[in-house]
């Protein structure tokens, strides 16, 4: 019983950190989370109040982590700004974790009363996630929850999205001059491989802490600026060494071949990012991109070829 009041007041601070980190953006489900708070709150308060009569005053200290078999719980609710879908899968896994516990310690009590209560629990636990879609009900209509979707759909693009975006179109297209242009210069694929290695990583560093420098995120709402930098450093980086990996072939005439094939498909992969998360029509995303990519290569043709 110690246990379950130790998880019981476990998952009911959980539940808080929940609604508090959900209250800016998300406010109807902060109010579903706050309500499932209060049940856990109950849930330990009766535990409580049957322990005090069966053993007295003094609860002492057990914890999920000193008893095997129960799962380490990620600490998402630290994190900021919380998703949506990731605190609603965590919380569905905790009722899932208690419900089972709630169970098996049942079966194994041994004071009817206890036995009782325990086996009361578990059902209320089964039952909590028919009490979370009431709670659902309750406080997100529909059209409340379809703007929460919304709104967690857009704190992604300008999280992730965005700068992933930025560094895979600056990585793809701005190595393209001096790739080709070393490639066409020396005739050389390694060093086309050299120029475009360093250009890449360079290219990635400087992006990424650009991004993360230029905004902490704070007035915008664009998220950690470390993890943006991150995000758009290594796409950067992507979107150069993807067309710069051919020039490990020896053969000069297939691997610039190959080079074209993947700028191909890098442009194509921006386009397809483009229309599906910032909902620029197709053929104006492949045009834009197709526009860009071909006055890059362009000027390494003819820096490389003069």
């Amino acid at each position: 019983m110690a246990l379950a009041i130790a998880l019981e007041e476990e998952d009911e601070r959980i539940y808080a950190d929940f609604a508090e980190g959900l209250r800016e953006n998300f406010p109807a489900s902060a109010e579903v989370f706050a309500g499932m708070r209060g049940e856990e709150s109950g849930h330990r308060r009766r535990l409580m109040d049957l322990y005090r009569e069966k053993f007295g005053d003094h609860i002492p200290l057990i914890r999920r982590q000193d008893v095997r078999g129960f799962v380490h719980r990620r600490p998402v609710w630290l994190v900021r700004p919380l998703g949506l879908d990731a605190v609603r899968n965590q919380a569905s896994a905790m009722e899932v974790e208690t419900r089972r516990f709630y169970e098996k310690a049942a079966a194994r009590a041994e004071d009817t009363r206890v036995r009782q209560l325990l086996d009361d629990l578990a059902l209320e636990e089964r039952s909590h996630e028919d009490r979370a879609e009431k709670l659902d009900a309750e406080k997100l209509p529909r059209d409340v929850k379809h703007q929460e979707d919304e709104a967690s759909r857009r704190l992604f693009v300008l999280q992730i999205v965005q700068p992933g975006l930025a560094g895979l179109m600056d990585g793809s297209v701005s190595t393209l001059a001096p790739v080709f242009a070393a490639a066409l210069a020396t005739h050389n694929p390694r060093n086309a491989f050299v120029v475009g290695l360093a250009a890449s990583l360079g290219a990635g560093i400087s992006m990424g802490f650009a991004e993360a420098l230029s905004d902490d995120g704070n007035l915008t709402g664009r998220g950690h600026p470390w993890i943006r930098g991150a995000i758009c450093g290594l796409m950067t980086a992507l979107g150069g060494i993807g067309h710069t990996l051919p020039f490990l072939i020896p053969a000069f005439g297939t691997a610039m071949t190959a080079a074209m094939v993947v700028v191909v498909l890098e442009l194509a992969t921006i386009t397809w990012v483009r229309h599906r998360y910032m909902e620029t029509p197709p053929l104006s995303a492949a045009l834009q991109v197709g526009l860009g990519g071909l006055l890059v290569f362009l000027t390494g043709v003819l820096i490389g070829s003069s």
